[in-house]
């Protein structure tokens, strides 16, 4: 069995720690837990990185496609590693959830998160994993844009930095434990 976690997140310094990259954060989080590093597929537009847990392949992906074109790349990969959708799991922002909260799902819609709705027209379905970890809303007068672009501060910060690290050990959880996605779900929704 192969499975491969996708975090979403736009590429580049300029948005590094901003709320779209929740995604990327717990990714990178998840790839230095199990020892391993990206390397850069410029055929699929992402960075890849290999791990092997309890003999089972693990492909933790941040495409570099920015957040709105995430399904340009997950799909031609899925389809090179002869994936099934129940082997994918998607790591996004939340807006309709506090700033830190995670909450997983067996599928789902795009709740208007832009990487999700195109995986979901890419790979023509919403049947497949996620861990979704809130942003919070926008503050009064603030775009989605001006706020999913924006980097926390202050006790935000610390709360986002709790939901990455629950959201993380969320993922090893269920990569070490028989693939149990509900099992993992009662321990880790919250």
């Amino acid at each position: 069995m192969t499975k491969m976690i996708v975090g979403l997140g736009n590429p580049g310094e300029r948005y590094e720690a901003t709320r779209h990259n929740m995604g990327f954060m717990t990714i990178d989080l998840l790839a230095q837990e199990l020892g391993v590093t990206f390397r850069m597929e410029k055929s699929f537009i992402a960075e890849i990185a290999e791990a092997r847990v309890n003999n089972e392949k693990v492909f933790l992906v941040k495409p570099q496609t920015f957040m709105n074109e995430s399904g340009r790349s997950i799909k031609p990969l899925m389809t090179y590693y002869n994936l099934d959708l129940k082997d994918l799991i998607v790591v996004a922002d939340d807006m309709d959830s506090p700033v830190g909260r995670v909450r997983l799902r067996q599928k789902g819609s795009s709740g208007g998160q832009r990487g999700v709705k195109s995986l979901i027209v890419h790979l023509g379905s919403s049947e497949w994993k996620r861990v979704k970890i809130g942003i919070g809303r926008p503050k009064p007068g603030w775009t989605v844009v001006n706020h999913v672009l924006s980097r926390f501060e202050g006790e935000e910060a610390i709360e986002a930095q709790l939901g990455i690290r629950k959201a993380a050990d969320a993922l090893q959880y269920y990569l070490e434990n028989d693939d149990d996605f509900e099992k993992t779900m009662s321990k880790y929704n919250g």
